[in-house]
Parts: structure tokens; C-alpha cells; sequence
């Protein structure tokens, strides 16, 4: 029986959305952008391809061409909106330069401890008289004053004032290509830029010898960012001031979560309570994420269809199911509004408003092609978001919730007994499926996350979300939502506490954490019992998977990308040391929480040592992050005894000719001397310097150590010789004298030092004397994370070069 042209179309749309998708996913892999002519032919292709459909006959070839016309337009209408914006970009040569620049703060401000960062739109910019061109959005900072390595003031600024969203300004800036840190597993900073249209970060110049800055006027072009400030500031205003007392602490504390509940303003959590609410699983209750959304959408239309249905006139004229449905995707896009309206709140609206346009016009499309079709619409509106965590967490709980169980929880009538067992049940669903997709995204998974979410979401969503709104019209709300909140964080604080509160794992490669998704998909959907079994194996890998070690008698090194500052990991086969801790960036930021536990944690590393070559907190400033994290491991280094490490874990000091074995490989302590400490004017003559070697290769890794340091191992005869050097000091032209290299005389050397960091490290002397002698500098601007391994010495990995993607910066070779 020949089918009916709607029956044709139908069976088309599957091929057709999985071929968006898997050219979409190939074109996101491309490390350069072509020209616009590849992307034309390929468009031009795929249209001919579709006028040639009508003609085919057989089903197998149709359903191949149409995949094939979906993956040749995805791929290509991708690549060129990517050229259109990248022609965009900041021209390199107006990097680090004073440019006078006119427009308006266009987004709420954010304000730190010591900096204000907010987003601005250029109206005009002028270099030395000549108009420039700039990207349209700026991503800038008002900073308080610099600091030296050592964490002193150096240079004080005109503290920021109180910037209002909409104002106008006219102030001096220096400006730089997005460049952030590339880590294995990181968090892809250049692509949050990329995706949120801001081509050029910088910060406002107001020195004493700076041209004052000028708020020119206050506008109503941003009026919801404008009304989203005042908000926030109001309910900061409510918190009580911080004088000693844990009550009131905790108070300004939940005061910080109703304001991020209500605006977005996530920077108002406190990092202590964000580690709280990840090892309880509710950390996607507390940010206005996907998830949050899908479950404020959610349970809104439960409750509007319910109170919709208490009235018979109202279900006359129109049906309970559909005003649940219509009114909470309503609720829940007003809400993503005003919390900011994101980039993940937009896509889930898209999706939500997706599944809401089915339902409404009374189809029942099969869930995997109605599940396809939102992420398709999602991802034609903002391609790149099939990389990001977010929409993966929104994408599956969508899928859970409507998809796979849905249905009968919107359309049928339940008792409240039924309502409850059913929230309980959708939550059981939602837990189980994203566990291992969390597993696969950030090694970590909360073994309490059933039970905190079981209290949490009703708690929040029900209770501490309603009331932080409805304080927009009564304040005192606000203080209720606080003490809600209070409430809940006792009970998250004593789950979280728990001993067996998370599950961590190294984090599977792709095809692991495929097939856990996989298993964890197939044991929450309405299958039978022998087919949800299956998904049992399925998530095996995930959970057991172990990263490769290195043999006995060898290492490996990886040095991570943390900006201006040291931090490198040595891993042996059953030992794992840490030289370094990275730079503080404030009191509640720095390298150790930001980037080396979550490295260290998804590398599965249980660290034994922790060496700290010298006090300065671009060394320092992330150890105690990574002492809470690492129980286990023991400390060495040159710090005083008065150091406030020490109340954290007490410290052996490192002392020239200490040294130990790890499975056939040997550390050497080459420096400081005994008599050294004492006598030290500066805290980078006391940089322990470490060699370690197998008796075939060696490393060094040389701290902060300067031209006297050098010449003092080299009096002193110490065996410098090495393959692979960590650059004494960032490549400061204080270090890394000839007669150094001469004695080292490495293969490979290895610059840690910011992008356009202000000391001009590498130094391009020290730059030069490298060159000189055929070695190959690598700079952490240039590479990312760098990896090296004693059985392939010659090769330095670069996470930059290993991962290149287009949106990516390219680092010049100068600093």
C-alpha cells in the first residue's frame, strides 16, 4: 500500500535531524575556519541534493540523501556564521594599548573583592587621535590596584565607582583577544566568550597618570539589566553586616543565594556553599541553569493546571493540560528573562517552548524524534552549545521528563498522594539518567543527590523561589527566602559531610561515558525489564575506567595552565607529587579551587606530596584549595614558620641533598642550602629547586631562582644536567643566565607565564638565549597544558595544539 505524502515526510524527519546534528558535530571540530567559498559550495550542494529527493524512489537512498543535505547545511551555515564573526575579532596591533573608548555598560556589573567586571557596548573608539575599529561587545574589569608576586600593593587605582547597568561612559582601556586557560577536562573559557559574542577582554585604565574616567549619562536602552541591579542590590542591602558572629555570616550568606535565585547573580554564592551544594547534587537549583528551569517549568504547569482545573468555566474554555503546559513555559521564560537571560536559559526556552508547540497542537510524535527535534532547535539558534555541559544536563532531564515518563504525569489526573509518589518518582528518573552523564562531564557524582534533591527541589522550587520573587513586591519576603534558605543549607552541610557524600572517578573517555549515558537511558525508560538490565553493563566503564600510568622506572610530567604562576604534576607508577600551587586571583579565587583539584579529580591523582618552592602567591596561592582536597599528601617546602599553611598541614622544609625514590625514580632537593634560610633578603632565593630523573631522563624544575642562585649551584657542582627545564622564574631576565643553560643545556624548556602578563615574562633576552642554543621553548600562553613523558623525551604535548579548535586564541610568539 503506497504511503500518504505526510507518512513520507514523517519518516524523513529522523534522518534529517540526525544529520543536522552530526554535521554540526564535525564542523565544531575544525582547528581553522575556511574561507566562505567551501561553506557556499557546500550549502549549494546540499540544495541540489534535496531537488534530486523528489525523484528517488527507494526508501534507503532517500533516507541517505536527506541525511547527507542536513549534514552538508549544518556543517556550512555553522562555519560561516563563525567567519562572519570572526572578521569581528580584535586586530592584534591594538593589543595592550591605550584606546579611548565611548559606549554603554550593557549587562549587570559584576563586583569582586579588589575589581568590577561588566560588559560593554562600543560606540565609537579612538587610538592616538585616529578612529580604530573594535568588536561591538567588550568584556572588561575595573580593577582596585595591581599586586606584586608576593600579594603587596604596587600600584593603587581609582577604586571603581558604583557602575549601573545602561550608563553611558567615556574612559581609557587596554584590550586583548579572549584567551583563557586550556586544561585536559577544563572549563573552555575562549568558547563562553565565543558563545556569549564578546570578541576582546581588557580593563579601564585609571591610574594617577591615566585620563580620568567619565560617566557621560544614564539611558533606559537596558532595562531589565537595569531593573535586575536594583534587585540585587536591594536584597544585599537586607543582609546584616558582617561583624565575627557565624549567624550572621550564614544570614549574608543565604541573603547572597536569594539574590542569585532572583537575578542570576551567581558571584553572590560563596564558594564554600557551591561546594556544598555539588557534592549534595543541587548545584543546578542554585544557578539559573537548564536544569533549573526545565524543573521550575515543570512543576509550574503541575500547578497552574491544577488550579486551572479547580474552576469549570476556565476548563471550558480552554483545556487544564494546555494552560499548565502554555503558562509554565510562560512563567519560566519571564523568569530566564529576568535572571539575566543567559545563554543556557535562552536554549532551554527554545526547548521547552519546543516540546509545548507539540503538545498544543495535539501530537504525539515518538519521543526519540520529538527529543532530536528540541535539541535540533536549540542548536540552530546556538550551534555551539552541543559543547557545552549545560545543555547535555538540560537536554537529558527534558528528555526524562516529557519524553520518556511525561506524558502521563501532564495529561493524567492524580490524587495528591499520587502528585507526590509521582515528583518523587520523575526525581528518582532524573538522578539516575544524569549520573552518569555527570560522571562523563566532571568525574564526580553526588552519592546523596537522591536524597538532597528529594528535599531540595520542593524546597526551592515551591518554597525559597516563590518567596524571593514575591519579595519584589514585599521585602520582607526576601529575609523569609533567607531563613528558608538557612534551613536548607544545614541539612545539605550534614549530607554533605557525610563520608560517602560523592563518588569520584578519572573521567572516561568519550565511548565510556557514551555508554553510560547509554545504560543510564535505558534503565529509567518504560521498557521491559530484561531490556533496562542491559543498561546495567553499559555503565561499567564509566565507573571503572583508570587512566594509563606510567611504567615502572618512568614518569611523567603535566604542567598546568594557570596563568602567571607554577604548577606542575609528576605522577610515578603508584605516586603522584604536585611542585607548585599556582596564583591567588582573591580571597575566594584562585588556581588550587578553579583549576588544579578539578584537574587532579579527573585525573583520579591522589597526591603524596605537595612542594611549595617559595612563599610568593603566585606559587602558594592555590595550596590551601588543594591541601582540603588532597587528606594524603605530605608538604615540603622553604616557607616561614609562621606561614599560615602550617595551621593546614605541618611542613618539612626543603634542604639541598634531601632525596627519595618512587618506583625507580629519583628526587633530588638541589637547593636551598641549610645556612640559607635566614639569610635570604628575597623570597626567590629560597625556591626549592627539584631534580628528578630515572638514570636516562631528567627533569628540572627551578622555581623562582635568579643569577645568584645559579651561579650558586653551579659553584656548589650540583648536577644540573637535564632534558626537560622548567624556566627559572617565568623567563624573567633576572634568570636563566648562559653559563645556567650552558650547564643544563635541556631539550626542551618551559615558560609558565601569563598571556601579556605586566612583567613581560618571557623576558625576550632570555628568550634569545634559549634560541641560541637550539632549545625549544614552550611558553603556557602559547601551549596550554603541557605534557611530557621519560619514555618519549623529545615530545611536549601541547593541550593548545592536541585540541585546537577554531574559536580558540592563537598566542603569539612574543609575550
Amino acid at each position: 500500500m503506497p504511503q500518504s505524502p505526510t507518512q513520507s515526510q514523517a519518516r524523513l524527519l529522523t534522518p534529517a535531524l540526525l544529520g543536522w546534528i552530526t554535521g554540526l558535530a564535525l564542523q565544531l571540530q575544525q582547528s581553522e575556519l575556511w574561507p566562505a567559498a567551501p561553506y557556499g559550495l557546500l550549502i549549494a550542494t546540499a540544495l541540489a541534493l534535496l531537488l534530486v529527493l523528489g525523484r528517488l524512489r527507494q526508501q534507503a537512498a532517500r533516507l541517505l540523501l536527506i541525511f547527507t543535505s542536513a549534514a552538508l547545511l549544518a556543517h556550512a551555515s555553522t562555519g560561516l556564521r563563525a567567519t562572519l564573526f570572526q572578521q569581528q575579532a580584535l586586530d592584534p596591533t591594538l593589543e595592550g594599548k591605550d584606546i579611548n573608548i565611548t559606549g554603554r555598560i550593557s549587562a549587570m556589573p559584576q563586583f569582586g573583592e579588589n575589581s568590577t567586571r561588566f560588559r560593554f557596548k562600543v560606540e565609537s573608539a579612538v587610538q592616538n587621535g585616529q578612529a580604530v575599529q573594535l568588536p561591538p561587545q567588550l568584556y572588561l574589569s575595573w580593577y582596585g590596584g595591581f599586586r606584586n608576586e608576593d600579594g603587596a600593593l604596587l600600584e593603587p587605582l581609582q577604586v571603581a565607582p558604583v557602575l549601573q547597568a545602561g550608563e553611558r561612559w567615556s574612559f581609557t582601556v587596554r584590550l586583548r583577544a579572549p584567551h583563557g586557560a586550556r586544561n585536559p577536562h577544563g572549563f573552555d573559557f575562549e568558547l563562553w566568550l565565543w558563545e556569549q559574542g564578546l570578541q576582546a577582554t581588557g580593563y579601564v585604565r585609571a591610574g594617577p597618570r591615566d585620563p580620568p574616567p567619565q560617566r557621560l549619562e544614564q539611558s533606559w536602552q537596558h532595562p531589565v539589566e537595569w531593573a535586575r541591579q536594583q534587585v540585587r542590590d536591594a536584597i544585599q542591602q537586607r543582609a546584616p553586616i558582617v561583624t565575627g558572629s557565624p549567624e550572621e555570616e550564614q544570614q549574608a550568606r543565604a541573603m547572597g543565594i536569594v539574590a542569585a535565585l532572583v537575578t542570576g547573580d551567581q558571584q553572590a554564592i560563596t564558594r564554600s556553599d557551591w561546594d556544598v551544594f555539588r557534592a549534595t547534587g543541587v548545584a543546578h537549583l542554585m544557578s539559573i541553569s537548564g536544569l533549573h528551569i526545565t524543573l521550575f517549568a515543570w512543576l509550574a504547569a503541575l500547578l497552574l493546571r491544577g488550579l486551572w482545573r479547580s474552576s469549570p468555566h476556565l476548563c471550558l474554555a480552554f483545556p487544564a493540560q494546555h494552560a499548565g503546559l502554555l503558562g509554565g513555559l510562560l512563567l519560566a521564560a519571564a523568569y530566564a528573562l529576568f535572571s539575566g537571560w543567559g545563554v543556557p536559559a535562552q536554549r532551554t526556552i527554545l526547548m521547552l517552548g519546543t516540546v509545548t508547540l507539540l503538545h498544543l497542537s495535539a501530537r504525539r510524535w515518538p519521543w526519540p524524534q520529538l527529543w532530536l527535534l528540541t535539541a535540533v532547535v536549540v542548536l540552530v539558534a546556538d550551534p555551539w552549545a552541543l559543547l557545552q555541559a549545560g545543555f547535555w544536563l538540560s537536554f537529558v532531564a527534558v528528555g526524562v521528563l516529557f519524553a520518556g515518563a511525561g506524558h502521563e504525569t501532564l495529561d493524567t489526573p492524580r490524587t495528591l498522594k499520587q502528585r507526590a509518589w509521582g515528583l518523587l518518582r520523575e526525581q528518582w528518573l532524573i538522578t539516575l539518567a544524569l549520573a552518569p552523564l555527570t560522571l562523563l562531564l566532571f568525574g564526580q557524582v553526588s552519592l546523596v543527590g537522591l536524597l538532597a534533591n528529594a528535599l531540595a527541589i520542593p524546597w526551592v522550587t515551591l518554597g525559597v523561589t516563590p518567596l524571593s520573587l514575591l519579595g519584589l513586591l514585599w521585602s520582607p519576603l526576601w529575609n523569609a527566602a533567607a531563613q528558608a534558605v538557612s534551613w536548607l543549607g544545614w541539612v545539605l552541610s550534614g549530607l554533605a559531610a557525610l563520608p560517602l557524600a560523592t563518588l569520584s572517578v578519572a573521567q572516561a573517555p568519550l565511548w565510556a561515558g557514551m555508554a553510560g549515558v547509554l545504560g543510564g537511558l535505558l534503565l529509567v525508560l518504560r521498557l521491559p525489564w530484561t531490556m533496562r538490565l542491559a543498561g546495567l553493563p553499559l555503565l561499567l566503564p564509566v565507573l571503572l575506567w583508570q587512566p594509563p600510568r606510567p611504567a615502572p622506572g618512568q614518569f611523567e610530567l603535566l604542567a598546568a595552565d594557570i596563568g602567571q604562576g607554577n604548577a606542575v604534576l609528576v605522577r610515578t607508577t603508584t605516586h603522584a607529587l604536585l611542585y607548585d600551587a599556582g596564583p591567588r586571583h582573591a580571597n575566594d579565587s584562585d588556581a588550587g579551587q578553579r583549576v588544579l583539584v578539578p584537574l587532579l579529580r579527573t585525573l583520579d591523582v591522589r597526591l603524596d606530596r605537595l612542594v611549595l618552592s617559595h612563599r610568593d602567591s603566585d606559587h602558594t596561592g592555590g595550596a590551601a584549595a588543594v591541601l582540603a582536597a588532597q587528606p594524603g599528601a605530605d608538604l615540603l617546602s622553604s616557607l616561614e614558620e609562621a606561614h599560615e599553611l602550617h595551621t593546614l598541614r605541618p611542613s618539612q622544609r626543603c634542604v639541598a641533598g634531601q632525596g627519595w625514590d618512587w618506583d625507580g625514580v629519583r628526587f633530588e632537593v638541589l637547593h636551598p642550602q641549610a645556612e640559607d634560610y635566614g639569610k635570604a633578603r628575597r623570597s626567590n632565593a629560597l625556591s626549592c629547586v627539584l631534580r628528578i630523573g630515572n638514570g636516562t631522563q631528567t627533569v628540572l624544575l627551578a622555581g623562582d631562582i635568579e643569577k645568584a642562585q645559579e651561579a650558586r649551584l653551579l659553584a656548589d657542582g650540583a648536577a644540573l644536567r637535564a632534558d626537560w627545564l622548567l624556566v627559572p622564574h617565568h623567563g624573567s631576565k633576572t634568570s636563566s643566565t648562559a653559563a645556567f643553560l650552558d650547564a643544563v643545556a635541556p631539550q626542551t624548556a618551559l615558560a609558565q607565564a601569563g598571556y601579556r602578563n605586566r612583567f613581560g615574562h618571557p623576558a625576550p633576552e632570555v628568550v634569545a638565549r634559549y634560541a641560541q642554543r637550539d632549545v625549544q621553548l614552550l611558553s603556557s600562553a602559547q601551549c596550554g597544558a603541557a605534557r611530557w613523558h621519560s619514555e618519549q623525551p623529545r615530545t611536549t604535548r601541547c593541550e593548545r595544539q592536541v585540541q585546537a579548535r577554531y574559536w580558540q586564541h592563537r598566542a603569539s610568539v612574543t609575550p
